[in-house]
């Protein structure tokens, strides 16, 4: 799909730093973000793969169906980023393309960490606008990274 990592392997990221970026747009929205590293997709579409993993995470049981999942499979060198419909109704696939391509860039300097830490921050930024945190603001899902 993309040529965007230079290595087959998973390559080593900073875990600390994107449970920090999670951390940080969370506390500023009613949001949940998470991050997925794929072993593989099982598919030819990112995007396809990302959704079976949304679902299975249980991202779309929130309260405001506000979730946002960042997919990664280095190995594939596929990703994809995308929101649950509440989200989703105030930003458009424009919105999550230009944040793939910001994204894509990053990758393709071998910048793995940074790449994942900005579609966070992106992401956090838009969902600040449209879900600002107020006096109750839930974890409602785990922030830790997970795999398959």
């Amino acid at each position: 799909m993309f040529s965007l990592f230079r290595k087959q392997a998973e390559p080593a990221i900073d875990e600390q730093a994107v449970l920090n970026a999670i951390r940080n747009a969370e506390s500023l929205s009613r949001a949940e973000i998470r991050v997925h590293l794929a072993a593989n997709t099982n598919t030819n579409n990112a995007l396809e793969a990302a959704k079976h993993v949304f679902a299975k995470l249980g991202m779309h049981r929130t309260e405001l169906r506000n979730g946002v999942l960042i997919f990664v499979c280095f190995r594939e060198k596929k990703f994809a980023i995308m929101g649950d419909i509440g989200i989703h109704q105030y930003v458009t696939d424009v919105f999550w393309e230009t944040v793939k391509a910001e994204m894509q860039e990053l990758l393709k300097q071998e910048k793995y960490t940074e790449a994942i830490c900005h579609g966070i921050q992106r992401a956090g930024e838009k969902l600040q606008l449209h879900f600002p945190a107020g006096n109750d603001n839930p974890d409602e899902l785990s922030n830790e990274i997970s795999r398959d």
